[in-house]
């Protein structure tokens, strides 16, 4: 039986269960495949460390030219994150003619084109099904299964840290502060968590899924991104009485020879199949011309979801290796995709105003909305109160970007209006 020889460049959460995936199951896969993956070294930073995990201490070390210059290693597998020093390693794993597979998508969403055309160059073959959705198959399925098809949407929820605070607000009416310091505790959110609530992570992973789907890379800093801090439980309440409930959405749609990408909180219908989506699990809806909707669903992060997906890319790797084939180019279209600008987006709108409880203010607010040419199809207006602001809620029909962003630039202004208006984007269907 041919012996494959990996080596791994990280032996944190992700790596440890890759680590202990091959331990358990090593001989199961050998039988099940005809490969034997072992692995020959671990880049660590302290070896001497006290690991829950026990790894023999010969097989760890501090310079990554063990691994990238010892030609029993065919596979390099990266599970460090972050941009540096994980893209150099990549680099230099290529031009030692190795294979990579990688879970890094911040790597991949902005450098893409330098990582591919290495691999390309090199003529190895690149694996990232880990990059995005954990243990779901999402990149396999744009890669192979939906490879014959146009890919006219993308409607997915990417990630389980962000669902999980959604789904706390949403059915338990926790404040977002709460609500994240529960999933913190609960390690589904980082210690720091800015790149999970601020929608950058899910940027990161739209941009790969863009780039598969329309052949053409996607830039991260081309996607429009907005995250959860500005997320209040009053809305989600408003929300539901219209029937909808709140998911950070990534979300891609060709239309006209143009391509819209964009993260941002998003009010679903109640009966949309996404809005059952809750916790931490991950949830991508893809539309494709011949196919129809396909619907992929499961935990998109943790240590064995995702050491699932990355012991499947090396069994992918390790076979290629068998057969001597040379991969295929993961980019096919010659010219860059148009990506429609935000300003340009058309959708319904759910506004909330804090205003001034006297007559005329509602006039005044639709006035200007009619003015830029926006149509407003349901509104709420609670009851006058002894003192303060009360609350408008309305929701529009399909509106464009620049001018709902004009509209309320204005509405702002108003003496009348007491804070900024909150706004929210609708999905329909």
């Amino acid at each position: 039986m041919r012996e494959i020889g990996i080596g791994l460049l990280g032996l944190g959460v992700v790596g440890s269960g890759v680590y202990r995936l091959l331990s358990e199951n090593g001989e199961f896969l050998a039988r099940k495949t005809g490969v034997r993956l072992v692995i020959k070294k671990i880049l660590v930073r302290d070896p001497n460390k006290r690991r829950a995990l026990e790894v023999p201490r010969e097989i760890l070390t501090t310079r990554a030219e063990d691994l990238l210059q010892d030609p029993e290693i065919e596979i390099v597998c990266e599970l460090m994150g972050g941009i540096e020093p994980a893209k150099s390693y990549i680099l230099r794993a290529f031009s030692a003619g190795k294979h990579v597979v990688t879970a890094n998508k911040a790597v991949l969403a902005e450098h893409g084109p330098e990582v591919l055309s290495a691999a390309e160059a090199a003529g190895r073959g690149l694996f990232f099904e880990a990059a995005v959705g954990g243990g779901v198959p999402i990149i396999k399925t744009l890669r192979e299964s939906l490879a014959a098809n146009r890919v006219r949407r993308i409607t997915a929820i990417v990630n389980g840290t962000c669902n999980y605070i959604l789904t706390r607000m949403t059915e338990e009416g926790l404040p977002f502060r709460e609500a994240l310091a529960e999933a913190q505790a609960r390690g589904f959110a980082e210690a720091d968590p800015t790149l999970d609530i601020s929608g950058r992570d899910s940027v990161h992973k739209l941009a790969i899924l863009a780039t598969l789907a329309y052949g053409s890379f996607v830039p991260a800093e081309r996607i429009y991104e907005e995250g959860l801090t500005g997320l209040e439980v009053p809305d989600i309440v408003f929300a539901r009485e219209f029937g909808f409930v709140p998911k950070l959405l990534a979300l891609a749609r060709e239309e006209n020879g143009q391509v819209e990408v964009r993260v941002h909180p998003t009010l679903i219908p109640e009966g949309h199949v996404l809005a059952s989506v809750r916790g931490a699990f991950n949830g991508f809806l893809l539309e494709g011309d011949f196919v129809g909707e396909v619907l992929l669903y499961g935990l998109g992060a943790g240590a064995e979801p995702t050491a699932s997906a990355v012991v499947g890319d090396l069994l992918d790797a390790a076979h290629l290796i068998l057969s001597g084939g040379r991969p295929g180019p993961i980019l096919f279209r010659e010219n860059p995709v148009r990506l429609k600008p935000m300003e340009d987006v058309v959708s319904r709108y759910y506004f909330r105003f804090s205003a001034v409880d006297r007559p005329g203010v509602l006039s005044n607010i639709s006035g200007i909305l009619g003015r830029h040419g926006i149509s407003i199809a349901s509104v709420i207006q609670k009851g006058r109160q002894e003192k303060g602001p009360v609350p408008i809620v309305m929701l529009t029909h399909e509106a464009r970007e620049a001018d709902v962003r004009k509209a309320l630039a204005e509405i702002d202004q108003l003496d009348v209006v007491t804070a900024p208006t909150k706004l929210l984007r609708i999905l329909e269907g």
